[in-house]
């Protein structure tokens, strides 16, 4: 149980890694760090945006169950 639980994790950690590295808002090094040039203060998010938004908050929520039930099963 606990090695299914651990793989469980690394593929939701991994996928979770992806998703936000797609996000950035910048092309390349000066995005993913957070420097925005130029850029508005408000976006709407629309399509597969609002889709890789959502996931990533559903992956997170899943990432901390997981984390959780690892912890109180002694994994």
């Amino acid at each position: 149980m606990s090695t299914y639980l651990n793989l469980a994790l690394v593929i939701v950690s991994i996928a979770l890694i992806v998703l936000v590295l797609l996000q950035s808002k910048g092309a390349g090094l000066g995005g993913l760090g957070g420097g925005d040039f130029g850029g508005s203060g408000y976006h709407v998010r629309r399509g597969v945006e609002r889709l890789a938004f959502n996931l990533t908050i559903v992956l997170s929520l899943l990432y901390f169950l997981l984390a959780l039930l690892s912890v109180t099963l002694g994994g």
